[in-house]
């Protein structure tokens, strides 16, 4: 149950982050309040899922693809490039998540 909260929790993050790139410097309401939202419930998936999942392997998790998801949702739908620089940290990020997760929970 806690990595299906963690997702949500991702997912929630991903969509408030998004929304914060068309909330034009918080001035348009709409996606400012889904930024906010968003956030709001990110943040309460994530300590519901830290009650069945480790701190550092789930707040890993959660940056790690989290980040990686919005750097993808740039590139292939707001027109940002992709450079060396950009895949190898995205790689080393996705990289990062397995160690922990194999490093185990403890």
């Amino acid at each position: 149950m806690g990595y299906l909260l963690l997702s949500a929790a991702i997912a929630a993050e991903v969509g408030a982050t998004t929304a914060m790139k068309y909330s034009e410097g918080f001035s348009r309401l709409g996606p400012s309040v889904l930024t906010f939202l968003g956030y709001v419930v990110s943040f309460t998936l994530l300590a519901q899922t830290l009650k069945s999942v480790s701190m550092g392997t789930a707040y890993a998790i959660w940056a790690g693809v989290g980040t990686a998801a919005i750097a993808t949702i740039g590139m292939v739908f707001m027109g940002e490039g992709m450079t060396v620089a950009k895949a190898a940290g995205l790689a080393l990020i996705i990289v990062g998540v397995v160690v922990l997760n194999l490093g185990g929970a403890h």
